[in-house]
């Protein structure tokens, strides 16, 4: 729920920094790729892990 309300593609950067400095262990996760990928970035587009109110 947090990362829908902060957004997909904010949590994708961190953990994409993460991982460049602190190594694989802090790799995103496929589906967060994917959910960006597709547009699908939480509350500011409705449709995130969760689907919101428009």
């Amino acid at each position: 729920r947090t990362t829908d309300i902060v957004g997909l593609d904010v949590r994708l950067g961190i953990a994409e920094y993460l991982q460049s400095t602190l190594g694989e262990r802090f790799a995103p996760p496929q589906i967060l790729r994917d959910k960006v990928a597709r547009g699908e970035l939480g509350r500011k587009t409705g449709k995130g892990f969760f689907d919101w109110p428009a």
